[in-house]
């Protein structure tokens, strides 16, 4: 994929806006309905806000670091690389949602959880906010970030954007059918 960074920096900031617009209309519903569950083995939308907590905690800090650590400058285009772009089009929700393995650290099945995790969702949602403003700096393709799942695989910056994103709003959609 080969894009124009800018347009990129602008869809993952669309993206992101309207993730924080929807989870925070969810603070206005009762606990019940964003406790229940369709079966034992699905997550309740807040063990979905949970999921995508935990990614936040490990993704926000990395990328925030590399940021900080670069001393390239801005690049007209960002061309991703094969497996970051694998990553980030597995990650997005499809017509009928496709399940995932996670890792056992990263799911929230059965966890106890409260309305608190959508405030730390929203301040992470925020902070996305300025790691792609701030990203507007930087080269998309020459930096690279470590990756939740091994520190041996490092992805280009651009693609890293791509798959947290793209991860949360396929969580956003499964909370949306976990609300119904």
């Amino acid at each position: 994929m080969k894009i124009a960074s800018h347009q990129l920096l602008n869809e993952l900031t669309d993206l992101t806006n309207q993730h924080l617009f929807y989870i925070q209309q969810l603070q206005s519903l009762p606990d019940q309905a964003l406790t229940q569950k369709a079966s034992v083995t699905s997550w309740s939308a807040l063990e979905c806000i949970e999921h995508l907590n935990r990614y936040g905690n490990f993704y926000l800090p990395e990328i925030s670091k590399r940021i900080m650590e670069t001393r390239t400058n801005a690049a007209p285009v960002f061309k991703s690389g094969w497996l970051g772009n694998y990553f980030a089009n597995s990650m997005l929700p499809k017509e009928k949602l496709n399940k995932m393995k996670t890792f056992a650290a990263m799911n929230p099945l059965n966890s106890n959880v409260d309305r608190a995790v959508i405030n730390t969702f929203i301040l992470q949602l925020q902070t996305m906010l300025d790691l792609l403003q701030q990203c507007r700096n930087v080269n998309l393709s020459t930096i690279k970030t470590s990756i939740s799942i091994s520190s041996l695989i490092r992805l280009k910056l651009g693609d890293t954007l791509r798959v947290v994103i793209y991860h949360n709003e396929r969580h956003v959609k499964q909370i949306e059918k976990a609300i119904q």
